[in-house]
């Protein structure tokens, strides 16, 4: 049993790894909830919060696997990403000044 689970494993992790495209992205989306999260509060305790709040609920994880295996890939593939570019991250103090 542990040898079919093993190269079922196997198979599945090829099976990834030739049909990703391994295109290294901009990743807008993940970029663009980033700078909502830094744009939320003029707080930076309420942004640390809700930056905290949404790794715990796994928002951040979603967007970048959104970005690695969707928008990424139809940018690699169609010259164009569906996902508009994200304003340049400043940090709260830097944008105070």
């Amino acid at each position: 049993m542990k040898k079919l689970v093993s190269k079922a494993g196997a198979a599945l992790a090829l099976g990834i790894c030739l049909t990703a495209t391994s295109c290294i992205g901009p990743n807008n989306a993940f970029n663009r909830l980033s700078t909502w999260n830094s744009k939320l509060s003029d707080s930076k305790w309420v942004n640390e919060l809700a930056f905290l709040g949404l790794h715990i609920v796994p928002v951040y994880q979603l967007w970048l696997a959104g970005d690695c295996l969707i928008f990424n890939s139809i940018e690699f593939w169609t010259g164009n990403n569906p996902i508009d570019k994200a304003e340049p991250f400043k940090p709260q103090e830097a944008a105070a000044k």
